[in-house]
Order: C-alpha cells, then structure tokens, then sequence
C-alpha cells in the first residue's frame, strides 16, 4: 500500500525513499543510493518508486555485490532502477551528494 492509498501524497513517499536512500548504514550505498534519487525520484512513476523501495529493502552486500558485477542480479531486482543505479556507478567524475 502506498502513501495515496494511506491518505498521504506521492511527494511524501519521495522524501521518506530520499532520506532512506541516504541512510541505509553502508557508506558505498548510501552514496549511490542517494545519488540517484536525488536525480531520478521526482521522474520515476508509481512501479518506479515500488521498483526503488524493493531495491533499498534488500540487504546492502547483496546490493553493493549485485552492483559491481560480483554476483548476478535476482531477476526480481533487474529492473531499470536498478540500471539507473548502475549507471551511477559507471559514471567517470561522480558528484556524490553535492
């Protein structure tokens, strides 16, 4: 169930994924977390957000191995969030939380 359908508005969930993206205790993926949503969480659509709050209940070495290419991604991750996650990664001169 989301915000909407809790009488709360997609503007709220966007700030509660935006400071869990920034808080999730590993400091690597807190930095791509919070990178990404800075820049994607306002564009993404409802099974975008779903897609992203999946991807930040997932454990972090699990995540942080999936996004170096260490283990393969469950299927049920690989998702264009998580590819926006990637891209983050992949970037050369990375502005982490600036």
């Amino acid at each position: 169930m989301d915000d909407v359908e809790q009488g709360g508005s997609s503007e709220n969930r966007r700030k509660r994924l935006l400071f869990r993206a920034q808080r999730r205790g590993f400091k690597e993926v807190d930095l791509i977390f919070g990178a990404y949503a800075e820049s994607h969480l306002n564009r993404l659509d409802a099974a975008g957000l779903d897609q992203f709050e999946a991807l930040l209940a997932a454990p972090d070495q699990e995540v942080y191995a999936w996004l170096r290419g260490a283990e393969a991604v469950p299927a049920d991750y690989d998702n264009p969030v998580f590819a926006g996650l990637r891209g983050v990664c992949e970037q050369k001169n990375p502005r982490w939380g600036s």
